[in-house]
């Protein structure tokens, strides 16, 4: 098994922040100037949409180490009615953040849009977005199998709500509140389990936390946004993968510098040290209100097997749960996941696509309807292994860190899927090589 070993100075930029920063931009009043904003395919999505919505948007290409090449944008705007009525379908790609949050945007504008994706992002469910922006008013259009595209007959007269989100989800609690900035009134979003907050903080917006334990999200309507600077830290979920690496790999330690530290984004390394991972945190501070800091990892043998049942760390590592599951299963034979329906619904099912390449590497699992377990592995399975990616990045990625340190030889289809949020992911492995 090979050793990995050094410094990553170059981890992708945030994706949501990323997403956010761009979004707030186009609503805000005046220059937005974004310092190292990503360069993956989803965010570059993000940007283009708003350029076809009549957004001045310009872009600097900065390149740094291992591969990576990041932005410095800038964003012209004229507050929250700025958008105009784009010639043509809004390509998202496969951006499932820029399809959402755009579509809160786009029903408070006075016009007729059409927001469109990949084919995998033309089968995720779209029914959540399109139940709160009717609530307000806007008409919203999906076909008849609840997917895009969106059709979004915007309005400058939408209501003020007061919503409960049925699951917690990020991109609804975003979406939402990007189209209550235009309403007449207060409105209040409010969710059970917390979900991830860059949203809130870049906004300044109040949080209420409620008599029974769940949280509500303020919203004053048809307040002027003032543009603002926004430096994006590296992104926890391309982190992930990284400190996967450092767990498994022999004899190796690994140090990611300025990684965001978001309490709602650091779910699954609060999971891995209570499974004994040697993770320390170090340098933390405050950017932007965002906390970030340096992310130490070594291989950590006697790591036990990860279990992720409970509602609220299910919603606080949804992303990186592909990445647990595959670092379990290959670390200690064993994993178990459940409460986790809501990974059936993103850029695959991740769920069958996780549990289907584990079993093609001769693990041993059980599916269920919202989670899987891993009981173990057939050791007679090696050589070399088809893993399907399912057009989707986490997956890709996941298994291609598998690939690193089984001792089968796995083959990826469509690894450049990749690219959507991690386009230096290879270069930095092999830079960590010894």
């Amino acid at each position: 098994m090979k050793v990995y070993k050094g410094e990553v100075y170059s981890l992708p930029p945030d994706k949501s922040i990323s997403h956010r920063a761009a979004l707030i931009g186009a609503v805000a009043e005046g220059i937005t100037e974004i310092s190292n904003f990503s360069g993956g395919f989803d965010n570059q999505s993000t940007l283009a949409v708003l350029q076809a919505c009549g957004v001045t948007i310009r872009q600097e290409e900065t390149a740094v180490r291992e591969g990576s090449v990041t932005r410095n944008v800038v964003i012209e705007s004229r507050g929250l009615w700025s958008l105009d009525k784009p010639e043509r379908e809004l390509m998202c790609n496969n951006s499932g953040s820029t399809m959402r949050m755009m579509a809160g945007i786009l029903a408070a504008q006075p016009f007729e849009s059409r927001l469109v994706g990949d084919r995998s992002l033309m089968k995720r469910p779209m029914e959540r977005v399109a139940k709160p922006l009717r609530l307000m008013g806007a008409g919203i259009a999906l076909s008849s199998e609840h997917t895009a595209p969106i059709v979004v007959n915007g309005t400058k007269e939408l209501h003020p709500i007061h919503y409960e989100l049925p699951v917690p989800s990020a991109q609804v609690k975003s979406l939402v509140t990007f189209a209550a900035l235009h309403a007449e009134g207060e409105s209040r979003i409010v969710e059970s389990l917390p979900s991830r907050n860059h949203t809130e903080l870049m906004l300044g917006l109040q949080v209420e936390t409620l008599d029974d334990g769940r949280w509500s999200v303020i919203v004053p309507g048809r307040k002027i946004i003032p543009a603002q600077p926004f430096h994006i830290p590296g992104d926890p979920s391309a982190a992930c993968f990284i400190i996967a690496l450092g767990l498994l790999g022999s004899d190796s330690e690994i140090i990611l510098r300025d990684v965001c530290l978001n309490p709602t984004r650091t779910g699954y390394i609060d999971i891995l040290l209570e499974a004994g991972a040697e993770i320390t945190l170090e340098n933390i501070r405050l950017s932007g209100g965002e906390k970030i800091g340096d992310v130490l990892v070594r291989n950590s043998p006697s790591m036990k097997p990860l279990r992720i049942d409970d509602p609220a760390e299910v919603a606080n590592c949804i992303d990186e749960i592909p990445m647990l599951a595959v670092l379990s299963a290959c670390a200690t034979g064993e994993f178990v996941l459940q409460n986790a329906e809501e990974l059936r619904a993103k850029e695959s099912d991740r769920i069958s696509a996780v549990v289907d390449n584990l079993k093609r590497l001769g693990f041993i699992c059980d599916e269920y309807r919202d989670g899987f377990a891993v009981t173990g592995k057939d050791l007679h399975a090696c050589g070399k292994v088809s893993i399907d990616s399912y057009d989707d990045h986490r997956i890709a990625m996941s298994f291609a860190i598998a690939d690193k340190v089984l001792p089968a030889e796995l083959e990826i289809s469509d690894a450049e899927i990749i690219g959507v949020s991690f386009p230096n992911f290879f270069e930095i492995i092999d830079s960590l090589a010894q």
